[in-house]
């Protein structure tokens, strides 16, 4: 994608986040900024003895995983918030080969996030595609009731998105808005990048705090596993609990060159029955 094909109102010098994510799977719909910021992260990545596109694969194997043994399992709605730009084996298309019917919402607050995903979807009255602000759970929900049904079971996913939000705080705010959300047989679906302690190269991360700090999110942080468990107070976490996304629930588990010292923590919480 060149920078003239940007869609009005986006400026291709301002790398995003999801075209980058986009660029670490091997995806055509970004714009040169974005590749140079996606290459700088690779690089340090690569310098660190880390690898930034199997960490993209990790995430993006644990979401197909987690989805489609949730609509095994029985959940028929799924709310996929910063569901990023298509790619291959999208939410609704995994859980709609499982249980026709299901009904998928996805939120996303990238203009062209939006149009591709309009698109995908034109033909498909089961799933539809609402822009939303994560800074903002509560108008997403509301914008998400009219297609979901919130007092039966939903699916929460929210992957690799909590680390573009530098303040705890405001992370655990977010989270307990969405869990609030859940009713019995609800589900909160979560990944977050993170790095070992052992293994953290402060010099490096702040050399890719600064790339972050250049692109429309503006910053990136990692937390470390027990910050992520405590996302799910009050559910139960499914086995094997907070885990790097590669370990998972993957029936057929491959030695994952350059995840050693870090990549993606990955975990699903159930909201349990009222006693």
């Amino acid at each position: 994608m060149t920078d003239e094909l940007a869609p009005h109102g986006i400026d291709p010098t301002i790398p995003s986040v999801a075209r980058m994510y986009d660029y670490y799977l091997g995806g055509k719909d970004n714009f040169p900024a974005d590749r140079e910021a996606a290459e700088a992260i690779i690089k340090l990545a690569r310098e660190s003895g880390s690898d930034v596109r199997e960490m993209a694969l990790a995430n993006r194997g644990f979401l197909i995983r987690a989805v489609r043994q949730l609509a095994e399992s029985g959940v028929r709605q799924f709310l996929d918030i910063g569901t990023g730009l298509p790619t291959q084996d999208n939410v609704h298309q995994v859980v709609q080969r499982v249980a026709p019917g299901s009904k998928v919402v996805y939120v996303d607050n990238d203009p062209i996030v939006l149009v591709h995903a309009q698109a995908l979807l034109a033909d498909n009255s089961d799933t539809v595609v609402i822009e939303g602000d994560l800074h903002n759970p509560a108008a997403i929900l509301k914008a998400a009731a009219p297609h979901l049904d919130f007092d039966q079971p939903v699916a929460i996913v929210v992957a690799a998105v909590f680390h573009f939000f530098p303040d705890d705080d405001e992370v655990s705010s977010i989270v307990a808005t969405l869990r609030n959300a859940l009713v019995p047989g609800g589900h909160l679906v979560i990944t977050h990048s993170y790095v070992e302690p052992e293994a953290g190269e402060p010099d490096k991360m702040d050399e890719a705090r600064g790339v972050y700090s250049r692109s429309a999110s503006g910053s990136v942080a990692w937390r470390d596993r027990e910050t992520v468990r405590g996302y799910f107070e009050g559910l139960e976490l499914l086995e094997p609990g907070i885990v790097p996304a590669q370990d998972w629930r993957n029936d057929d588990p491959y030695p994952v060159p350059g995840l050693a010292i870090g990549g993606v923590l990955a975990g699903v919480g159930r909201k349990p029955e009222t006693t």
